[in-house]
């Protein structure tokens, strides 16, 4: 299935914030884009922080939304 440019720009933006997870043992996967919504994959050292709604809120979730204004939210999806 063909991406959408949408699908493509935040794509991009997760590859950009991937380094920073992965350096403190975590990662982010791109799970879909759907009615508004970006559904991601926190994973490793990630899954289990107690600090993951504020990483996925006020971290990933802002830098998406203020990149790209057709998204309104970010959601982990386990």
């Amino acid at each position: 299935m063909k991406k959408s440019e949408i699908e493509l720009k935040i794509i991009a933006l997760i590859d950009k914030i991937r380094p920073f997870l992965i350096n403190d043992g975590g990662n982010i996967e791109f799970i879909k884009y759907e009615d508004n919504i970006v559904y991601v994959s926190l994973s490793g050292a990630c899954k289990d922080c107690a600090m993951i709604d504020i990483t996925l809120k006020d971290g990933i979730e802002d830098l998406i939304i203020n990149e790209i204004e057709e998204v309104k939210e970010v959601r982990n999806i386990d």
